[in-house]
């Protein structure tokens, strides 16, 4: 699907318009609802754990980035939309080979500020796939205080915003959807 709405790519939506059966979060279904056929069966996931047991026909949908933390693992193919990875980079102007993926989403907050300091400390611009419970304060006091931080915010959608700190006066996000990159940029 993409990281919000105008992300998804004309490959994707050739594969939903020509799905009978389709599987998403609320929100993936709502990004998706233009290209969903009128006759296909859609269902709201509620088990994330059933879903290596659907149908080879189904199609899965999946918001943000598959391959970095979210379905990606799934078997059948991958059609990605525009991630959040390319987004947050393209609002910031960082060229994305600089990047290193450190990944806080529903995992170790405290392994993931570990990781990513050191990758800052090599040089590299982190990008940081965040859950709500994330404390980008506890980032920010790992890294040197001159180190540059942005969190960006409903990437695609109106209330977009990328906000710009330092280690030292770290933005805070205001909502709950949100990655934060990390380096010299």
């Amino acid at each position: 699907m993409g990281c919000g709405p105008g992300m998804l790519t004309p490959e994707a939506a050739r594969v939903i318009r020509g799905a009978s059966l389709i599987y998403g979060s609320a929100r993936a279904i709502e990004l998706a609802r233009d290209a969903i056929p009128p006759e296909c069966e859609v269902h709201e996931i509620t088990d994330y754990r059933g879903l290596r047991s659907l149908p080879a026909h189904a199609v899965v949908l999946s918001t943000g980035d598959p391959m970095l933390a979210g379905l990606g693992y799934l078997p059948g193919e991958v059609v990605p939309g525009i991630s959040s990875l390319q987004v947050a980079f393209a609002r910031l102007k960082v060229p994305l080979a600089r990047a290193a993926v450190v990944s806080a989403h529903g995992k170790d907050h405290a392994r993931a500020v570990a990781d990513a300091r050191e990758e800052v400390m090599r040089g590299k611009v982190v990008f940081l796939i965040a859950d709500p419970a994330f404390d980008v304060g506890a980032l920010a006091a790992a890294l040197p205080p001159e180190t540059r931080l942005a969190v960006c915010e409903d990437l695609g959608y109106p209330a977009e915003r990328v906000a710009v700190g330092t280690g030292a006066e770290p933005p805070a996000p205001r909502g709950d959807l949100f990655v934060v990159v990390a380096g010299e940029f």
